[in-house]
């Protein structure tokens, strides 16, 4: 987590219900959503089936998946439910 900024491991640790992650191009968002994943699940308990995951590229949604796997670090690769959202 040393490689976000405050702002960013804010929203990592924020549970207060469901978190919208708005930002600039290349400002990190899905580095974001990906450890907030990995945290729900490895940390918090939260079964990775029960996380929906939505961005606004397929490539975001598909750079999710390896960063996740990488940061729980344990039991088998999580099942994303990760999806797109298009006008």
């Amino acid at each position: 987590m040393s490689s976000l900024n405050p702002r960013q491991q804010e929203a990592v640790f924020y549970t207060d219900g469901p978190l919208l992650v708005l930002a600039g191009a290349g400002s990190g968002k899905t580095s974001v959503i990906t450890r907030k994943i990995a945290w729900l699940i490895a940390e918090q308990g939260v079964p990775s089936g029960r996380i929906p995951a939505l961005t606004f590229t397929n490539k975001a949604a598909r750079d999710m998946k390896p960063p996740v796997q990488t940061h729980t670090e344990r039991g088998p690769p999580p099942q994303l439910h990760r999806h797109t959202v298009h006008a």
